[in-house]
């Protein structure tokens, strides 16, 4: 196999494998959906909440590092999708961070807005989060309407475009399809139901787990019912194939069956996580802990191979409605091979430990970061050292106690930078 068409390939893995741990991560919006459901009075809704807090930040990060990826890898899709999708794109990051704002002002005291307030912020972010998202990546399997000129940038008539969204709704035109809204829907559904598998694992009270179980059930059974129209609609409609040797996009019948038939690990992939995510469903509706595991196994599994096979086996990952000709592939919108293998051997390097990143499980229980108080409870003074006296007499003199810095993080070294690079720095840190 080539080297570009490899590299190729393996960044559309990337991609799709961040895009299967992002719906995962939905739970947290699941979780805020779940609130008004769950929670019968301010004491449950605060310990579910406590039980969310700061989980939020991997879903925002993962969200963000999707859209990076994209750009480094095939960056024509970033400037069609977010360039021309806007309305969608702005509103999904309006959500997110809105519902940051809600999660980090709730508990203070004397905020502008009440709890309330905030609790229905989070409510509408924990619906319309997974419902955007998962409109946006059924547009991945049903089209948009753009044109794209991939020799813009040489035209001299002052028309510079290299992609163009030709519709004035620039993105909520999707909604259109009922398959796109059949996907958004199972996303909610799908994160209200590991919502209540986390809950299950995380909340000790009885009557919380309880409830979070009975409303295992009932989301599992409609994001069936969303998941199965959606994957009816694309399945039995015409998909986008390019023929890899000349690059011309054309109509094939059943072109996702086809690709699962043709890619074998593919489709073992999917059944798998079929397989794990009904083992999921059974297991939360029996109350067990290990539930999340399981439906969080499948769903990666299962959103993972669908992404695969609608990018792979030249495939147009990004129909045109409006030119078939401008639907983008992996071949005709990545990057250079150069920079795709550039960063791609930096995220091998650092997949084998060589730039070891900090767990986010860890980051996440460790809490917020946290300041030292400037007390001198807090920092004891550093013991008295004999030293020689100018009039020649002996004794101690106490050394000049040194400036203090704010520690950013547990554990993190007290002493200012001047005592550090002195070597007068402590070894020990108030803040362990």
């Amino acid at each position: 196999m080539d080297t570009l068409v490899f590299l190729q390939h393996y960044w559309w893995f990337l991609i799709a494998l961040l895009g299967a741990v992002l719906v995962f991560l939905l739970f947290v919006q699941g979780g805020q959906g779940l609130l008004p459901q769950l929670a019968r009075s301010e004491a449950e809704r605060t310990a579910l909440l406590a039980s969310l807090d700061h989980k939020w930040e991997l879903t925002f990060t993962t969200l963000v590092v999707f859209g990076g990826a994209f750009f480094a890898s095939f960056p024509l899709f970033y400037a069609v999708s977010f360039g021309g999708a806007c309305y969608v794109w702005l509103a999904l990051l309006l959500l997110f961070v809105m519902q940051a704002a809600a999660f980090g002002f709730r508990g203070r005291e004397g905020s502008l807005y009440g709890r309330r307030t905030y609790d229905a912020v989070l409510a509408v972010g924990g619906t319309g989060s997974p419902f955007l998202l998962g409109t946006a990546l059924g547009t991945l399997f049903t089209g948009a309407p753009f044109v794209v000129n991939r020799f813009g940038m040489a035209r001299t008539d002052g028309d510079l475009f290299i992609a163009r969204w030709t519709s004035p709704w620039h993105g909520l035109e999707a909604l259109a399809d009922y398959r796109n809204a059949a996907l958004g829907l199972a996303l909610v559904f799908l994160s209200r139901l590991l919502a209540c598998h986390y809950f299950l694992s995380a909340v000790t009270d009885p009557a919380l787990r309880e409830r979070a179980r009975r409303r295992s059930l009932p989301a599992a059974a409609l994001f069936l019912a969303a998941f199965g129209l959606f994957f009816a609609g694309v399945a039995s409609a015409a998909g986008y194939g390019a023929d890899p040797a000349t690059g011309t996009v054309s109509l094939v019948e059943g072109k996702l069956l086809l690709n699962l038939r043709q890619m074998p690990l593919v489709a073992v992939l999917a059944a798998g996580g079929v397989a794990a995510l009904a083992w999921g469903v059974a297991a939360g509706a029996r109350g067990s802990r290990r539930a999340l595991w399981a439906s969080g196994a499948g769903s990666v599994a299962t959103v993972l191979a669908l992404l695969l096979a609608a990018g792979w086996n030249d495939t147009a990952y990004y129909p045109s409605l409006s030119d078939m000709q401008s639907s983008l592939t992996i071949r005709n919108s990545s990057s250079s091979r150069f920079t795709l293998r550039r960063r791609g051997l930096r995220r091998l390097r650092m997949a084998c430990g060589g730039a070891p990143a900090p767990a986010p499980r860890r980051g996440i229980e460790r809490g917020p970061r946290t300041m030292c108080p400037r007390t001198p409870q807090h920092f004891p003074a550093r013991p008295a050292t004999p030293r020689r006296r100018r009039d020649g007499g002996s004794g101690t003199r106490p050394r000049k106690q040194g400036p203090f810095r704010r520690c950013a993080w547990r554990g993190g070294s007290c002493p200012s930078t001047r005592s550090r690079r002195r070597g007068r720095g402590s070894a020990w840190s108030p803040c362990a």
